[in-house]
């Protein structure tokens, strides 16, 4: 297996590359952001599999997924993510992604989910998308559709309205109009008080 891990915790980084080495017998390049993986996919790719911190300089929410996926010749590109929710994972997956890792994941099933992703197989695990049922079905989350929760997610995760509309593919203008609705449908007085309330409900 050929696989790039682009991750910009060195702890992290380092840990994980060198359990695929030592036992999946895998060989892995390393970079620190998005720049520096692209550059590896260009000079040394496609790899079989190609893993991509959700939250390292250069992504910009899943901007980088599609960047990493046009670049690596088709083959797999994943998302690593040590605080993602379960509905970032959906995404990440519905905008192509082949798998989508969390961190807090034991090294054996790491090994297990990077060599079943490596085969060409789609990857999940199975609590982070039962996680998602539970917020579909979230008291909280009944009240607001589908791109209100994205658009909360996104304040969730300290993003400003210009990130979420990047993220998104939407005009700035379209979130304010959401972070407003937010607030009101919310009770919430700003989009930090809207962020709470949600945190606070375990909604994120």
């Amino acid at each position: 297996m050929r696989i790039l891990l682009a991750d910009d915790h060195d702890m992290v980084r380092e840990t994980i590359s060198a359990y695929l080495k030592s036992e999946g017998g895998a060989e892995v390049l390393l970079a620190t952001d998005l720049p520096g993986a692209m550059e590896l996919i260009s000079a040394e790719g496609p790899f079989d599999l190609v893993l991509l911190d959700y939250q390292m300089p250069g992504m910009t929410g899943l901007d980088g997924l599609a960047e990493a996926l046009a670049a690596n010749g088709g083959k797999g590109v994943a998302i690593l993510s040590g605080s993602a929710p379960a509905n970032t994972a959906r995404a990440a997956l519905d905008a192509g992604a082949i798998g989508f890792i969390p961190k807090t994941m034991g090294a054996q099933s790491l090994l297990n989910a990077v060599r079943f992703m490596s085969a060409g197989e789609i990857y999940a695990p199975v609590e982070l998308m039962r996680a998602e049922e539970s917020a579909n079905m979230h008291p909280l989350a009944e009240r607001l559709s589908p791109r209100e929760l994205e658009v909360l997610n996104g304040l969730c995760r300290g993003l400003s309205n210009k990130e979420i509309a990047r993220e998104l593919d939407l005009q700035e203008v379209t979130i304010k109009l959401h972070v407003r609705t937010l607030c009101r449908k919310l009770d919430a007085k700003n989009r930090t008080q809207a962020a709470l309330t949600a945190k606070e409900a375990g909604l994120f």
